[in-house]
């Protein structure tokens, strides 16, 4: 069954070799201070730069996932309140833990098909951090490079967040225009769930010492006082650490993954655009995901073309929260060949 759920997604073909590789290296049983995982984690981030084109001055950190990074971010980085950007159902769980931890946090919801009003955004100075839902996996929306750049411009003193959970990996991202950047491995990094990315930027890393948080295990200057020698501060997923070394060094540069996956999504949404029960949920191609795709229709026709799909070995992501009964999702990861993304687009050509 060739699965396009956008996470748990479809793993790299290569996978059991990698995972064959790890045992037969005793990377399995290696302890976080030796230096195999010092070299590991050096390694590792010198990829990250190479193929993401992470600059050299951001460090890599690693997480249980992209939720506990919401806490890291609020708890160690957000002095005053964050304000959050966001469209759909993941980013309104960051705002929610995020009031959880500090009832100040504020933000606004914009709709699927709606750009950034980036002239009329009005952000107070009780707000000393922006959050934006990069790809909001549930609906299928994206906030373009250029649109977080204006916000950058346009608010220069606030520190920005940015979620990444179902984008890194598979669009080229510029780093340089936020101070923190978020993912997990599950999506477009093709590999089992169980590990998140953290990367920080000077400003950020001179903030946390600033602040000097400590005293939680995720204290973000406990983690950075021990990166800063390849080290974690408690006992990571050494072997997810691994694979994801060896998924970057297999990806080719990130611009070309990016050129790669924008002209499948292109391909994909001209299948859709041209059948005759099925849309596509966002019309705004500016807001439109690259790596997601979410088609709406009536229940009864979901429901069908599901069950058609998985007829023909193919699984479709389910659509989410409110959407769910009358939408389905279709992930655009690298870790999906060119050959299962055309047959799913025949498939589809029926409707």
């Amino acid at each position: 069954m060739i699965t396009f759920a956008p996470g748990p997604s479809k793993v790299y073909d290569a996978l059991p070799q990698y995972m064959q590789d790890a045992y037969s290296q005793g990377i399995l049983s290696a302890n976080h201070r030796s230096s195999k995982f010092m070299n590991l984690y050096q390694e590792t981030e010198q990829l990250m730069r190479e193929k993401l084109h992470m600059p050299e001055d951001y460090k890599l950190l690693f997480t249980s996932s992209a939720t506990e990074n919401w806490e890291i971010i609020t708890q160690s980085v957000v002095e005053r309140a964050s304000f959050h950007i966001y469209s759909g159902s993941f980013g309104k769980k960051w705002i929610e833990f995020a009031k959880h931890i500090n009832p100040a946090t504020s933000g606004i919801k914009i709709e699927a098909n709606q750009s950034i009003d980036v002239a009329g955004l009005e952000i107070s100075e009780d707000f000393d951090l922006i959050a934006i839902t990069q790809n909001e996996t549930a609906n299928a929306t994206q906030v373009p490079m250029s649109m977080i750049s204006a916000i950058g411009e346009k608010f220069p003193e606030k520190m920005i967040a940015v979620d990444t959970t179902s984008s890194m990996g598979g669009i080229e991202l510029d780093f340089q225009l936020a101070d923190i950047w978020y993912a997990s491995v599950q999506k477009c990094f093709g590999l089992p769930a169980g590990l998140g990315i953290l990367i920080v930027s000077p400003k950020a890393i001179e903030k946390v010492q600033r602040k000097g948080e400590r005293g939680r295990y995720n204290s973000l200057s406990f983690m950075l006082e021990n990166a800063e020698g390849y080290q974690t501060h408690y006992t990571p997923n050494v072997f997810g650490i691994y694979l994801l070394n060896r998924v970057l060094k297999d990806l080719e540069e990130i611009q070309e993954v990016d050129a790669k996956l924008r002209e499948r999504m292109r391909t994909l949404e001209d299948t859709i655009a041209r059948t005759s029960s099925l849309r596509m949920l966002v019309d705004n191609a500016e807001t439109r995901s690259t790596t997601v795709m979410a088609v709406s229709g009536s229940e009864e026709l979901i429901n069908s073309v599901k069950k058609a799909a998985e007829k023909e070995g193919m699984q479709l992501g389910g659509g989410y929260g409110p959407l769910k009964p009358t939408s389905f999702r279709i992930a655009n990861f690298p870790a999906i060949s060119d050959a299962e993304f055309e047959k799913l687009n025949n498939f589809l050509k029926q409707y």
